[in-house]
């Protein structure tokens, strides 16, 4: 997941080093036509000098990928490498004290197909919030986080991502369940 996260941040430079490139050949334009390619790798190689391994670490996606491993060890009741648990105890503390629920706070049924609400991390089971969040923007009203006590009052449907670590979770479930039976 490092490798992926650094071609992230390697594809964002270029693509910024070449931003930063015509602006400048547009803000000061030169004489002689510029060899742009030169320009955009030595700005570039500029950016490329200030990474470091450890900025990978604190990258967005992998923090949320890491996040979604340790969501579906916890839920599938998989303990987690000695590694992660050396640098991840404050993590595992809250993640230990919380209880997997599949159950949606709108319908109260078992979700099937979960979505996880960016803003606050509570979930819902997919069409009954894409429902509630359609219904009250129909009524020109913001859609609240129907979890108690949670303080997102203006929600879209832009907020909601797929939680495939708790769909798998509750698929493992099932099955669990169906085999004790």
């Amino acid at each position: 997941m490092l490798e992926y996260a650094a071609l992230n941040r390697d594809l964002n430079q270029y693509i910024s080093a070449v931003e930063e490139t015509v602006r400048k050949v547009k803000r000061d334009p030169p004489d002689e036509v510029p060899d742009l390619k030169s320009l955009v790798d030595t700005t570039y190689a500029a950016k490329q000098r200030k990474n470091s391994d450890e900025s990978l670490k604190k990258n967005d996606k992998f923090l949320q990928f890491k996040e979604q491993l340790r969501d579906l060890r916890k839920q599938m009741g998989v303990p987690q490498d000695s590694r992660d648990q050396a640098s991840d105890d404050d993590e595992d503390i809250a993640v230990t004290q919380s209880i997997a629920n599949f159950t949606c706070p709108i319908t109260q049924m078992e979700m099937v197909n979960p979505v996880k609400n960016k803003e606050c991390g509570h979930t819902y089971e997919k069409e009954a919030i894409e429902k509630m969040i359609q219904r009250r923007h129909q009524q020109k009203k913001n859609a609240r986080c129907p979890k108690i006590g949670c303080d997102v009052s203006d929600m879209n449907e832009s907020h909601l991502v797929p939680d495939t670590a708790l769909r798998r979770a509750i698929e493992v479930h099932k099955k669990q369940s169906q085999t004790k039976q």
